[in-house]
């Protein structure tokens, strides 16, 4: 199955970071988090991405540019102006670098992949999040659903710490509790190609014009994942995944 990896936003929440790269470059640990994403699906048997780009595409076609050919050691003979590699490309990754437009919605940029998509079913997620989400499962869990698109439902880890009560009167604090919050969508999805035709135009937002019509018909499944997921929507949640990395403790890193 072919994974579609939406980069082509310009992540204004996170200015610090994107004002001279795109969202998806933004790096965790020397390797942008978009690099990060793929190694998980690439984990699973997923190497055949279509990567939907616009704000700063050639930020993107560049780094895959660069990562074959400076990737791994080498030797340069400069008499001879010959470049010898020691070492095979590890990632057996084919990517598909396509240029959606500029201002183009979610669902729009789904939509200008039809000609790279086919008629088969595809995986798609979003370039600025990361997870330990069992890919095979989800694949499982869509196909015996028999609908159009199955999510990934999770519970966003929560910005504050929580409070119970007993009946006593006795209060205690639960710092920063992932439980307490509700579900949401969180990216991970696997579609069957008929989505496509719920896409009229570049200016269809895939959440709230695709997802929610579909799951008006009652065609729209979930996978919930009680494991990690972690967006990256702010300067604190950059911070929060380089330190992971850092300590060599992130979770998403399943190719370690």
């Amino acid at each position: 199955m072919k994974v579609v990896i939406l980069a082509g936003g310009q992540g204004t929440r996170l200015a610090e970071e994107t004002e001279t790269r795109p969202k998806p470059m933004v790096d965790i640990g020397g390797r942008p988090i978009l690099w990060h994403i793929m190694k998980h699906y690439a984990q699973y048997g997923f190497t055949e991405f279509v990567i939907a780009l616009g704000y700063r595409a050639d930020d993107v076609k560049r780094f895959f540019v660069d990562y074959i050919s400076l990737n791994g050691d080498m030797t340069v003979e400069l008499r001879d102006r010959a470049v010898q590699r020691h070492e095979p490309e590890r990632d057996a990754w084919t990517v598909h670098l396509v240029d959606t437009g500029l201002d183009t919605n979610t669902g729009g940029r789904v939509g200008r992949l039809r000609a790279w998509l086919g008629d088969e079913p595809f995986l798609l997620t979003y370039g600025d999040g990361v997870a330990d989400v069992d890919l095979s499962r989800l694949v499982e869990v869509h196909r015996a659903s028999g609908k159009l698109v199955t999510v990934t439902a999770v519970r966003p880890p929560s910005r504050f710490g929580g409070l119970s009560f007993d009946a006593n009167g006795s209060v205690h604090f639960i710092e920063k509790p992932q439980i307490g919050e509700g579900w949401i969508n969180g990216g991970f999805m696997v579609l069957q190609p008929e989505v496509l035709d719920y896409i009229p135009g570049d200016q269809t937002n895939l959440e709230a014009d695709v997802l929610e019509r579909i799951s008006n018909e009652g065609r729209l499944a979930a996978y919930r994942h009680e494991g990690f997921w972690q967006s990256m929507d702010t300067l604190r949640d950059v911070r929060y995944l380089r330190a992971l990395w850092a300590a060599q403790t992130a979770p998403w890193a399943t190719w370690r």
